[in-house]
């Protein structure tokens, strides 16, 4: 045992800056190779499917083992498994940088993502749990807040720093760049996040199983089905079931986790309160949303409009830039009214800002209309994730930190894998609408960034923009069931009132 983890260290910011950093990071990876869809496809010769593998990889691997690393962090603290995390995080970010150079090709960017995954999913979970036991309930909003304000600042901003490390040092840069930054983040983490109470546990394993297979098998089956060839009786019998037998493994894991009598990988309890489950099933449309919602617009930006990397970046830059500025305001919100108007108005703007999107994403029309569209979002964005993670973590008890944030964390991914799946089969098939039966999403590597290889003809360019804009359609269903489910949150009950609203009850 070590220091004792009760809320209210004296100082818990220096840590939490600390994490953040390596938080940043390991998020920016999650929406950076967006930006190089072109570019990747060039240097190695594939699809905009294939490619898409390389963030869904990095999302999967991610995802399924966080149930197991925030029990980890419970275990051993959160220090040493952030720091081994970090570490992992680094070394694979070089095998990244070096997959071409090394002839690996692209099945070996694939695989050295996989395990800068498995170091991101050690690492997620310990910064929340530090959060939850570092600062009081009452002054954890700001801190969530903060928290919030880095995953979506860094999900937006990850295709404008991708965009820039392309156009001045190449696309292996977009994984470079971690080498240093996540050696400063690994020292600092090393220096300033205390060694927390340790509390023993059983791991379960059958757990781990069931949820990887099952979670791999669905969304294996979503993404490859349309690839390899929806048309073919054979391919309705066989995708099917791939994904059915996803869902059914994912049932009898629920089903495990109520019968263990043991220790379950996800304690079934913390659903008893009513703002954690609601707020997981937010955060799961929130994962979906942005991470579907990059790709159409990134693909339209640099195909349709001959937008270089950087310049199709700069138009989703006030997004970022508004989300970072609104951070503080809306952690100091987010400790004093209801987390149900927070997250609804949140929510609401999010849907707002994509369907102002769809109508800017025409061969023609002026580009203020998407920079006004990633302004709304960037006024939505942290309204939503900070309050979210406020409100899932408020009632967690000490003990169960590891446990909330591991379930949390893996929900958020699981939305970001579902949703980068979902969003490349519904290109796929709103360009096959428009372009005809034998369009293929490899037909967009036609026309790279800055129209390299001369403009599209008109009727290609509409047919792409319609298909782009359309398939936005879906992350905004998907946004405002987020907010149905939000309208449901309660008020905690340790929650800083205003003082003119201290005798109202809700």
């Amino acid at each position: 045992m070590t220091a004792p983890s009760a809320a209210g260290t004296s100082n818990p910011w220096p840590a939490l800056w600390a994490l953040v950093i390596g938080f940043f990071m390991i998020l920016v990876d999650s929406t950076i190779v967006a930006v190089a869809i072109p570019t990747l496809m060039e240097t190695f010769d594939t699809d905009v499917n294939g490619v898409l593998w390389v963030t869904s990889a990095y999302l999967l691997a991610y995802a399924v083992p966080l149930l197991i690393t925030g029990r980890l962090g419970d275990r051993f603290g959160p220090r040493p498994v952030y720091l081994v995390g970090l570490a992992v995080f680094t070394v694979a970010s070089l095998g990244c940088g070096l997959s071409a150079e090394l002839g690996l090709g692209l099945g070996g960017l694939i695989v050295a993502r996989v395990v800068q995954g498995l170091g991101a999913s050690m690492m997620t979970p310990q910064t929340m749990t530090v959060i939850t036991r570092t600062f009081p309930a009452e002054r954890r909003g700001i801190a969530m807040a903060l928290w919030g304000a880095t995953a979506g600042v860094a999900t937006l901003a990850g295709p404008l720093l991708g965009g820039l490390l392309i156009d001045t040092l190449g696309w292996e840069w977009i994984f470079f760049v971690n080498i240093p930054v996540g050696v400063v983040g690994w020292l600092l983490a090393w220096r300033l996040v205390p060694r927390l109470q340790t509390h023993s546990h059983r791991f379960d394993l059958l757990g781990v199983v069931l949820s990887a297979l099952g979670l791999f098998g669905a969304v294996f089956g979503l993404q490859e089905g349309h690839t390899f060839g929806w048309g073919s009786i054979w391919h309705w019998v066989s995708v099917p079931l791939v994904i059915g037998s996803g869902v059914v493994l994912l049932g009898l894991f629920v089903g495990w986790q109520a019968v263990n009598t043991r220790e379950p990988l996800v304690p079934l309890r913390l659903f008893r309160d009513r703002n954690f489950s609601l707020a997981t099933l937010g955060i799961l449309t929130v994962g979906f949303t942005i991470t579907a919602m990059i790709f159409p617009f990134y693909i339209w930006a640099q195909t349709v409009r001959g937008l270089s990397p950087t310049q199709a970046a700069l138009v989703m830059a006030p997004s970022s830039v508004l989300s970072f500025l609104l951070a503080r305001s809306a952690g100091q919100l987010t400790d004093r009214i209801h987390p149900r108007n927070l997250v609804v108005t949140g929510t609401c703007l999010l849907a707002a800002g994509l369907a102002l999107l769809t109508v800017g994403m025409t061969p023609t029309a002026p580009l203020w209309q998407a920079i006004a569209a990633a302004a709304v979002l960037g006024v939505a964005n942290p309204l939503v994730w900070g309050p979210l993670s406020t409100a899932a973590t408020r009632n967690l008890p000490m003990a169960a930190a590891g446990a909330g944030a591991g379930v949390y964390n893996t929900t958020r991914q699981v939305g970001a894998v579902l949703g980068s799946a979902a969003i490349a089969v519904l290109m796929q098939a709103r360009l096959a609408t428009h372009l005809g039966p034998s369009a293929d999403a490899a037909s967009m590597g036609g026309a790279p960034a800055g129209g390299a290889t001369g403009p599209l003809s008109a009727d290609v360019a509409e047919g792409i923009s319609r298909a782009m804009a359309e398939s936005l359609y879906l992350p905004i269903g998907v946004i405002l069931l987020g907010a149905a489910a939000a309208s449901f949150f309660e008020r905690p009950g340790h929650m800083v009132r205003p003082a003119r609203d201290a005798a109202r009850v809700d």
